[in-house]
């Protein structure tokens, strides 16, 4: 493909999936194929002359998109979202056209300093500490991963060698500090409620180091609590296990939830405190963190200079493509320790110098792509009162949602929300056992997936298996809320008439 050819194609990609947003609210939410279809359409070898875009282009349609879930139809209710936007689009294109490893910052320049300058901007914006800024006073600053699992792995082995190097600091010969990390190692405990994300348990199986969950009550909002996790630690340590590291969340994934960070900042200074021995809290923020955008959720950052890391996913639910997670640091020489490694094929004086940042030694992997553009893009294009007026929305929508559900005290009982626009909720029937209750849930959970015409998840809170609305899409109106409502009152309608 030379350069005219590749401009036709890609104003004919253009138009095509400008075609697809304009209609996309048409097409079935979740796709309806058998596992394995696709092999059945596509050659057993791939072919071994070149074939024109006009064919590739019409496989797509063909062949591609049934098997598509259609993650930003205004009736993708599911999960948490998956953000869209045309600037971002234009950033992934540019990244892609100056594409590059970027290991270091002499790989690119504009790559890295556009990175340090645009989280440095999103920080402020966020209401974030001072402490997380590169200009800050703790030596921290931003980095871009992929995802909130990716960050989370990160800074937990951050967490691990800091907590390691700094317990055995204290021993000269280098086999018996060998020795002596071993044993300590196999002592370690990362921390996370039992409402966190699967990513901390995930994260602390790669770093080989244990893992426990602090409790959550109903009575607490399923939120994590200081006292709750004061009693986890002491039982720890009296078992001579050592907590390190605590994942603390703003926004669990069942329903939204915010940790008791107050309460956490609070114990966590009476029996870890700052130093030697202290337990790293990383606050995954991964999608209610978008909400500090706006003043009115900023009390929520107050304890966070007391914390070691932070991350959201700007992927989530600020209108920036996937992928792209936004994380900080307190201080990035404890990323820097753990994760540097040096190749006399990677020296140069800029490096040397100590002036420049190599986002190589902050991430997991060493290449990395150019995702700090399409950031770029979407702050000017939407400007941060844009932005403010994206996360406002989403929060009304659920709060007619949730209106919608509480005028129908005859179907539905509302579990907890709305919290940052997610509203998890149940079908109720007089006399039904909470057994009875669930099967009814699901039955009517079950009929509106099938039906097709909008998709949610579902969870079990308490034991109490209920719905998730999570009307975050960017393209979600009110008259579609209604819809929703409309299609869910009617699916259990019909199951409580059959019971």
């Amino acid at each position: 493909m030379d350069s005219k050819q590749f401009r036709e194609a890609a104003v004919s990609s253009i138009d095509d999936i400008v075609k697809y947003y304009d209609t996309i609210e048409e097409r079935r939410v979740v796709s309806n194929v058998e596992p394995g279809y696709l092999r059945k359409l596509l050659p057993e070898e791939a072919p071994q002359n070149g074939e024109s875009w006009a064919d590739i282009q019409k496989d797509l349609e063909a062949k591609i998109v049934p098997g598509l879930t259609h993650w930003q139809s205004p009736n993708f209710l599911a999960w948490f979202p998956s953000s869209s936007s045309f600037p971002a689009m234009l950033g992934e294109m540019y990244s892609t056209a100056f594409t590059g490893a970027a290991f270091n910052w002499i790989c690119s320049p504009a790559v890295t300093e556009l990175e340090t300058i645009v989280l440095d901007w999103l920080a402020k914006a966020f209401g974030l500490p001072s402490c997380y800024l590169s200009t800050g006073p703790t030596n921290g600053g931003g980095v871009i991963h992929g995802t909130a699992s990716e960050a989370i792995a990160t800074v937990l082995v951050a967490a691990r060698d800091k907590y390691l190097r700094e317990a055995t600091s204290h021993i000269t010969d280098e086999e018996e500090r060998e020795d002596a990390i071993a044993i300590r190692r196999s002592k370690l405990v990362a921390l996370g409620s039992a409402a966190t994300h699967s990513a901390t348990k995930k994260a602390a199986q790669i770093a080989g180091v244990r893992f426990r969950t602090v409790p959550v009550h109903a009575e607490d909002g399923y939120r994590m609590t200081g006292s709750e996790l004061k009693r986890v630690i002491l039982e720890l340590r009296a078992k001579g296990l050592e907590p390190f590291y605590l994942t603390a969340t703003l926004g669990t994934t069942d329903t939204c939830a915010v940790d008791d960070m107050d309460g956490i900042a609070t114990v966590l200074s009476e029996i870890a405190p700052p130093g030697k021995g202290e337990i790293w809290v990383h606050v995954d923020a991964a999608y209610a963190g978008a909400s500090l955008i706006c003043p009115e959720y900023q009390h929520l950052a107050r304890s966070f200079d007391k914390f070691h890391s932070y991350n959201t996913n700007l992927h989530k639910w600020l209108l920036v493509n996937f992928d792209c997670s936004a994380v900080w640091v307190r201080d990035r020489r404890h990323l820097t320790d753990a994760l540097s490694v040096s190749l006399a094929i990677l020296k140069n004086q800029h490096t040397d110098s100590g002036l420049v940042t190599d986002y190589r030694d902050w991430q997991i992997p060493f290449g990395r792509r150019f995702r700090s553009l399409k950031v770029w893009f979407v702050v000017r294009s939407y400007g941060i009162e844009g932005l403010r007026k994206h996360i406002r929305k989403h929060i009304k929508l659920a709060e007619t949602f949730a209106e919608l559900v509480k005028g129908r005290p005859d179907l539905f009982e509302i579990v907890t929300g709305p919290r940052f626009a997610l509203t998890v909720f149940k079908l109720v029937k007089e006399g039904a056992t909470l057994e009875e209750q669930n099967a009814l849930t699901k039955k009517a959970y079950d009929a509106v997936v099938e039906d097709g015409r909008i998709f949610l998840s579902s969870t079990v809170v308490g034991g109490v298996f209920a719905i998730r609305h999570n009307p975050a899409t960017p393209s979600v109106e009110e008259h579609h809320v209604r819809k929703h409502f409309e299609i869910l009152a009617e699916a259990a309608e019909k199951v409580l008439k059959e019971t």
